[in-house]
């Protein structure tokens, strides 16, 4: 067994792939339509494979306050194993100077993992391991 996917609702559709796209290497599917209900969404497959990301929009869908500091039951964050510490340290910068907030500095865990916390354009959570 193994986890096929994980879904995210999104505002805004084509900025959430382009991110995903730009600093995580994804590649979008073709973009699936469903005009009776108005839902569109992309599978991200990641260079490595493994688990896919689907990133959903869909008019009537309410928007929540995404608080990334908030502690509530259901899904906290997203990891993704960008190779080495190297790897951890350089995107974590390449994502601050480009204006994405950086909630957890490089370190190593008490869990063994060295990581850091960056969220992406609509505040979620995103744990980056080596």
């Amino acid at each position: 067994m193994h986890i096929e996917h994980i879904a995210l609702w999104v505002r805004d559709l084509e900025r959430m792939r382009t991110f995903y796209e730009t600093y995580f290497g994804a590649v979008a599917n073709e973009k699936y339509t469903n005009t009776t209900k108005q839902f569109s969404s992309y599978f991200l497959t990641f260079p490595d494979g493994g688990s896919r990301l689907e990133l959903m929009q869909m008019p009537g869908v309410p928007n929540t306050k995404n608080d990334a500091f908030a502690q509530f039951t259901g899904l906290i964050h997203i990891a993704i194993c960008v190779g080495s510490e190297a790897s951890v340290n350089a995107l974590t910068e390449r994502l601050r100077t480009d204006g994405y907030p950086i909630v957890g500095e490089p370190r190593r865990t008490g869990d063994g993992y060295y990581e850091s916390v960056v969220l992406d354009p609509e505040l979620n959570r995103l744990e980056l391991t080596a």
